[in-house]
């Protein structure tokens, strides 16, 4: 699903094959823009506190997500 307003009509759908499939749709794009935000954050010398508040988790989790090397924004070096 690649629509924005196709996805969020589906997820409301009675159909469960469709509805779960947008569902799954949301959640990607969610990671992906979850993943780009906290980058940008990062690039401009935010600290994984700030980061952490915004999103309303810990900071360590945060920290855990995106700098441990397993996550979106780990290093390729």
């Amino acid at each position: 699903m690649a629509d924005t307003t196709e996805v969020a009509t589906a997820a409301g759908s009675k159909d469960p094959s469709v509805g779960l499939r947008a569902v799954r749709s949301m959640r990607v794009l969610v990671e992906r823009l979850e993943a780009l935000q906290v980058q940008n954050a990062r690039d401009q010398g935010w600290t994984w506190e700030q980061i952490a508040q915004l999103l309303g988790v810990t900071r360590q989790a945060v920290h855990k997500k995106y700098a441990s090397g397993r996550g979106p924004l780990r290093r390729k070096d």
